[in-house]
């Protein structure tokens, strides 16, 4: 009998690379200064995706986020990309 594993979990991080104009980023820096918070000299977002896979190995889920990657989560042109393995839910 075999028991029930845990999902492979990769998180797969998404931003701007610099010199890239970031809108969202630029629209909050301004937005801080007005309401008082003129301190923050740089803001940037990120997009985190949480990928659990089933019945995959760590290596493979790891692959195959690269895969997701490539192929829908990012531009290689304007993003940079971090893979890192994530604790299962």
């Amino acid at each position: 009998m075999t028991g029930a594993t845990s999902p492979s979990v990769v998180e797969v991080r998404v931003e701007y690379k610099p010199g890239v104009l970031d809108p969202e980023a630029s629209s909050i820096e301004k937005s801080l200064g007005l309401l008082g918070i003129p301190e923050v000299s740089h803001v940037g977002t990120a997009r985190i995706y949480r990928l659990e896979f089933s019945g995959v190995s760590q290596v493979e889920a790891e692959r195959l986020a690269a895969r997701a990657v490539d192929r829908l989560l990012a531009n290689p042109v304007i993003h940079r990309v971090t893979i890192t393995a994530s604790p299962p839910p």
